[in-house]
């Protein structure tokens, strides 16, 4: 106590003032004490807020290093999503592909199937056709035999026997058609018919007013068709255009 009061004696002193009593000096150095204690308190306040104010430019400046970082992720997941978005367009590609693929391999095993179909069917339609064509020239005979016999024979109890062998060469030819009906083979006798090259062959043409041009007017041999299938074309002639 007496220390801190000396610089205040030798002012007095210098001055030549009276020196104060003790309680005096007691209140003067309360006071002295409290304007010390404040003057520290004052000091201590700004060397806190030294700390507080250095420390928002440093915070400002970590978020300004945090920012180019936080672009560079960005930049990153924006390639990133494009990488997986060229990918999925190119396996979208290949799935189309592929599905197309699929499609063409069904149509063609369908195709397939559809053929090997028609085929067993045709098999089993025409396998008699080489034998049925083999048997038209017997059918033939049959019917060259039977026309052969002339009409007013045919009947007549004067020749009996020529009346029996003309009845039993029109049973086995008529029981022979019948079996090519049965296996689908029909006979054709165009007569009178317009003519179709698909279905009938012409051997000769002959000129007939009564009759319009590329009609049928003699049927030489017959046709015949099995399965809607030609087996044989007619031999026809046909009426001539007129000059």
């Amino acid at each position: 106590r007496v220390e801190s009061m000396l610089p205040l004696r030798r002012v007095l002193l210098a001055r030549r003032l009276p020196l104060p009593s003790q309680s005096a000096e007691a209140l003067m150095l309360a006071r002295h004490r409290g304007a010390a204690g404040g003057w520290a308190r004052t000091l201590c306040a700004k060397a806190e807020a030294k700390p507080e104010a250095a420390a928002e430019p440093a915070a400002d400046a970590a978020e300004a290093e945090a920012a180019p970082g936080t672009s560079e992720g960005t930049d990153g997941d924006a390639a990133r999503v494009a990488e997986l978005e060229a990918q999925l367009s190119e396996l979208d590609e290949q799935l189309k592909a592929k599905h197309d693929q699929v499609l063409r391999a069904l149509a063609e095993a369908d195709n397939a199937r559809r053929r090997a179909a028609i085929d067993v069917e045709n098999a089993s339609k025409f396998s008699v056709g080489g034998f049925a064509k083999d048997l038209l020239d017997v059918a033939d005979n049959l019917g060259r035999a039977a026309d052969a016999v002339p009409a007013e024979l045919r009947d007549s109890e004067e020749a009996p026997v020529l009346k029996n062998l003309y009845e039993g060469v029109v049973l086995v030819d008529t029981v022979l058609h019948k079996v090519f009906s049965k296996h689908g083979l029909t006979k054709i006798e165009p007569l009178g018919e317009k003519f179709d090259p698909n279905f009938h062959n012409a051997m000769f043409e002959a000129p007939d007013p009564t009759k319009e041009p590329g009609t049928v007017m003699h049927v030489a041999s017959p046709g015949y068709v099995m399965h809607d299938r030609c087996l044989r074309a007619a031999g026809v002639g046909v009426v001539q255009k007129p000059a």
